[in-house]
């Protein structure tokens, strides 16, 4: 007879955990007070003061130059591909392990994407892959900071000068993530965040580029602001551009977001350093390797490897639903983007790693997970633990 605690939640049994985690967004105070600013103000966006006061903060706390807001990473993609002179027949190499949002901005500008596989152990592009891809059309490399850590930027950044092409960070979601110490987004060429909702810094929706160039900056802002030139006439349109522009009512929150950032993200960052000394010794699962010039991990997402020959080849999916069942939030994550028929990419060799991930191993947990406690920690592993201990009833 399987007792009550041994019995799986999945199966009727009482689950380990009922209490929810942190939720998300946290807000309060200032919040408000800053948004009442803007609506008493009466300038709600172009002229406004509180866009202007949020590209210097934030340029400041991604070691950058400038920081030019916009209203969505995606679009902020978009905008640096077109700053860079990115167009019609120009390859763009990239993950397929990563959001849609990474790889539309490069159709929308008339190239192809080109996508390479992941680093097995940090999910993170392969750069021997992107060296392998680059052929003469090749202009840009857009590698992913994959759940806030950053990819190998020393290589990267090699290979880049080598081949003399663009190298775009896409670090929508490694805000205060390091690479060597230096902050993420600028080491490339230009760097780019989100704000939507979900992430570490969030308004619902926004975005920025970030870079030390002062060309690349100049043209981002004319891109992103109707092709006007930056210092020029108000109706003197120099370039095509669109209205990419960032709300005052968005970087209003963004301001009071910040406040709470630095915190957060300690607190985030002992969590999972705690929760992958905990796993690490859990057979069956294996927490993603970080590498060592990882000097800092915004962790936006903690992943680990679900080893399914460990659980007596019981699927991931299946796990994921036993693990949600005992009170523990958790997904599969990405479909991989090569299968995206709209994308009509390019796949240099098989993406073997990428759809191992996507397909069978990847266990996603939120960045609210790891605003919680250590206790709440220990659930996490406690949960895993008994999984694999009673997976015959899942068999």
């Amino acid at each position: 007879m399987v007792s009550d605690m041994e019995k799986l939640a999945i199966k009727g049994g009482k689950p380990v955990r009922t209490k929810p985690f942190p939720s998300w967004p946290v807000f309060g105070e200032k919040e408000l007070r800053l948004l009442r600013e803007v609506v008493e103000s009466g300038v709600w966006g172009v002229g406004g003061k509180m866009k202007e006061k949020f590209e210097r903060k934030f340029a400041e706390l991604q070691d950058a130059k400038y920081a030019l807001a916009v209203a969505n990473g995606t679009l902020a993609i978009e905008v640096a591909l077109r700053a860079a002179g990115i167009g019609k027949g120009d390859e763009v190499i990239l993950p397929s392990y990563t959001f849609v949002g990474t790889a539309s901005p490069v159709v929308y500008v008339n190239a192809k994407p080109v996508f390479v596989d992941i680093d097995p152990e940090t999910y993170c592009i392969d750069p021997e892959a992107v060296e392998k891809a680059v052929t003469e059309r090749t202009k840009a490399i857009i590698p992913v900071h994959v759940a806030g850590q950053p990819a190998d930027m020393d290589r990267l950044t090699e290979i880049a000068e080598t081949y003399n092409l663009t190298l775009i960070e896409d670090a929508a979601q490694a805000h205060c993530s390091e690479w060597g110490g230096r902050r993420v987004g600028a080491i490339g060429d230009m760097g780019i965040f989100s704000f939507q909702s979900s992430k570490n810094l969030n308004c619902g929706e926004g975005g920025a580029i970030v870079t030390n160039d002062d060309e690349l900056y100049s043209l981002c802002w004319s891109i992103h602001n109707c092709g006007r030139e930056l210092g020029g006439e108000w109706y003197r349109h120099v370039r095509l551009g669109g209205n990419c522009r960032m709300t005052e009512f968005q970087a209003a929150i963004l301001l009071a977001q910040l406040d709470r950032l630095e915190e957060q993200s300690r607190r985030r960052e002992e969590n999972a350093l705690y929760l992958t000394e905990r796993l690490s010794a859990v057979s069956g699962v294996e927490p993603l390797k970080r590498l060592p010039k990882v000097t800092r991990h915004s962790y936006h997402l903690y992943i680990f490897r679900y080893l399914e020959s460990e659980f007596e080849g019981l699927s991931r999916d299946r796990f994921i639903e036993a693990l949600r069942a005992e009170g523990i939030p958790c997904s599969p994550g990405y479909t991989p983007l090569h299968r995206m028929d709209f994308l009509n990419g390019r796949v240099s060799g098989r993406l073997e790693n990428t759809e191992r991930a996507c397909y069978r191993e990847a266990v996603w947990l939120k960045q609210n997970v790891l605003l919680g406690t250590r206790e709440d920690m220990d659930s996490i592993v406690e949960a895993i633990e008994k999984i694999r201990e009673n997976v015959s009833q899942l068999l």
